[in-house]
């Protein structure tokens, strides 16, 4: 008869840290690409305005890139400002209302987790972005600059923890009807006049927009997508935001 060990271990059952990060951010990108309303925000309509540039080519010059070059870059920062702002911070929004967030902040997970979680979501989702408008901007024509597309995804995982951190700091500080009125204005305000698909120098001579970090994405993937260079400045933007979104939301964040 085999004797067992009832030795008490140290730490029995528990899992890394990484382990209930990678679960989690799973766990919120299944819920995000079965909602339809998110892959509307997140897939359709960057889809559409990729589309409807295309087909006007409002942006073809002259001795230029192609209007299908020029807007690529601008509807992959589009995807990223909807799955980061919108799509979590209002999923996160009605959470806190419905007491989720306060109940899954006490499992082994923690707060610190579970924030990890929501970002590497967002990056999860933002691959499927990233195939499928991608795809369909390389069936268009698109012909990205090579030596830049290592450079971009350093772009979109910036933008990914800028404006998670901002949907997130919304959805911590005010209530759940106004974080799905405030994210959706935004998402439309930032893409239309945020320096996000559109340059601000198209619009605008005000030198205060270009430090939006929206126009900072926007410049950054364009410049890496067209061009194959590096935009240090637009870095340098996207890093102090990202540092001042996530130390408001770790500072005002409400669990309930």
């Amino acid at each position: 008869m085999t004797k067992l060990n009832l030795t008490p271990v140290e730490k029995p059952h528990s899992s890394s840290l990484f382990s209930k990060v990678m679960a989690q951010g799973r766990y919120e990108t299944r819920i995000t690409m079965t909602n339809g309303e998110q892959l509307l925000v997140s897939i359709i309509l960057p889809l559409l305005v990729l589309g409807g540039l295309h087909f006007t080519g409002i942006f073809d010059e002259a001795g230029g890139p192609a209007t299908i070059d020029f807007a690529t870059p601008g509807v992959l920062a589009l995807a990223v400002l909807s799955s980061g702002l919108t799509g979590q911070g209002i999923a996160t929004g009605f959470d806190r209302r419905y007491g989720v967030l306060q109940y899954l902040a006490t499992t082994p997970l923690g707060p610190f987790g579970l924030l990890l979680g929501k970002v590497l979501a967002v990056l999860m989702v933002q691959v499927t972005q990233i195939v499928v408008i991608g795809g369909a901007a390389l069936l268009m024509g698109w012909s990205p600059a090579v030596s830049g597309l290592g450079i971009a995804i350093v772009f979109i995982v910036l933008g990914a923890l800028t404006f998670t951190g901002l949907g997130l700091l919304i959805a911590g500080t005010v209530r759940p009807e106004a974080t799905l009125a405030l994210t959706n204005l935004l998402w439309v305000m930032l893409g239309a006049v945020g320096g996000v698909v559109f340059p601000l120098a198209n619009f605008t001579g005000s030198f205060l927009l270009d430090y939006l970090p929206s126009s900072a994405l926007g410049n950054g993937l364009r410049t890496a997508l067209i061009s194959g260079t590096f935009d240090g400045g637009a870095v340098v933007i996207l890093v102090l935001w990202a540092v001042i979104f996530s130390l408001g939301t770790i500072r005002w964040f409400k669990w309930r």
